[in-house]
C-alpha cells in the first residue's frame, strides 16, 4: 500500500512520540507499505520550525534527512495536485492538509492521519 503520512504523523514517527499509536507504527514499519512524505510537510516543517513553535521538534533540514534515513521517499506537488484542491469540500481551511489529501486522492494513496477533521474528506484517508 502506498502511504502519505500528515506531518504530525511523519514527525511523531521520526521522534519516537508515544502520540504515534501502534496502529500507525504498524503500516509505517510494515515492509509492504511505500511511505511517502509530501514537500508540502517539509514546508510546514520549515515555516513552523523558523517561528520558534514548540510543536516543531526538528528543523526541515534535519527532518528531511531522517525522513530518507527512514528509507520515506519524496513526494513532489504537481500542478495536478494543486488543481485537484478546488474541488475539495470545505470542511478543512489548513491549506497544508489540503494539498496533502489532494495529493493523496490523486496519486493515489492513502493518507494516514490523526486530525479527525482531514479523515472526514474520503474513505481512503486512514485515522490513526
Amino acid at each position: 500500500m502506498r502511504l502519505l503520512l500528515d506531518t504530525q504523523i511523519a514527525l511523531w514517527g521520526l521522534t519516537n512520540d508515544y502520540r504515534l499509536t501502534s496502529k500507525a507504527r504498524k503500516l509505517i514499519l510494515a515492509p509492504e507499505n511505500d511511505v511517502f512524505i509530501s514537500v508540502a510537510s517539509l514546508w510546514e516543517v520549515a515555516i513552523k520550525y523558523s517561528l520558534g513553535r514548540g510543536d516543531m521538534p526538528v528543523s526541515a533540514s534535519r527532518a528531511y534527512e531522517l525522513f530518507l534515513a527512514a528509507g520515506y521517499q519524496i513526494l513532489a506537488i504537481q500542478a495536478s495536485h494543486t488543481i485537484a484542491v478546488e474541488s475539495l469540500p470545505t470542511i478543512h481551511n489548513d491549506p497544508f492538509d489540503r494539498i496533502l489529501i489532494a495529493q493523496a486522492l490523486s496519486e493515489p494513496m492513502r493518507l494516514v492521519t490523526h486530525d479527525r477533521t482531514v479523515a472526514g474528506y474520503n474513505d481512503s484517508v486512514i485515522f490513526v
